[in-house]
């Protein structure tokens, strides 16, 4: 992930994810496909995942989609 120091993205895109957690895009997107990924966000026509909650999910041991939102409405 590309970002000069001090700067930082609040929503990064598939690329970026992939990238961040060592894996191929199209591995993403089946793990996404899956509900093993917390669940994107749409702007517009891009799909971007919040960059906080991805780490507060890999914090957390990196769960499946339908226990990381119960967890998070808990």
């Amino acid at each position: 992930m590309q970002l000069t120091a001090g700067e930082e993205s609040l929503a990064i895109s598939a690329n970026q994810l992939a990238e961040l957690l060592g894996i191929s895009k199209r591995h993403l997107w089946s793990l996404n496909a899956q509900g093993k990924l917390p669940r994107p966000v749409r702007l517009g026509r891009a799909v971007r995942w919040p960059l906080g909650e991805i780490r507060e999910w890999i914090a957390s041991g990196a769960p499946d989609r339908d226990v990381w939102e119960q967890e998070r409405t808990c």
